[in-house]
């Protein structure tokens, strides 16, 4: 089992920063695979970031890439989103999942049907 917990949404502006905190805790293995997603209201979930956490390899979308950085405290066993330039669109809940490494999860690691561990989420909400 793994448990998840975030923390840092919040309120901004636009063109303003925040930084999520994802703290992991249970099976190591099954948290190898580390990510972050969004949704906001009558959207789908969108998967934002990813991050391979043995390699430190990330990934991203295409609608945070050089915005968004996703990183990892493993001696605090913490994830990190951090996310500059906000913008209205990115206003969303934020969500970190988690899932041990297979080649599904490789083919389509921004996809939440690959993701068995799911936190409760934060909220992000950025004005204009």
């Amino acid at each position: 089992q793994v448990q998840l917990l975030e923390s840092g949404g919040g309120s901004v502006q636009a063109g303003g920063s925040l930084r999520l905190s994802c703290t992991a805790s249970g099976d190591t293995n099954s948290r190898s695979c580390m990510a972050w997603f969004r949704q906001a209201p009558g959207k789908e979930r969108e998967g934002v970031a990813a991050l391979q956490t043995g390699n430190g390899r990330t990934y991203y979308a295409d609608s945070v890439k050089g915005r968004f950085t996703i990183s990892q405290d493993s001696a605090k066993n913490t994830v990190y989103l951090q996310m500059n330039s906000l913008k209205p669109e990115d206003t969303a809940m934020y969500y970190c999942a988690a899932q041990s490494w297979n080649i599904n999860w490789y083919l389509r690691k921004l996809m939440d049907v690959e993701y068995r561990y799911w936190g409760q989420g934060t909220q992000v909400t950025v004005s204009s």
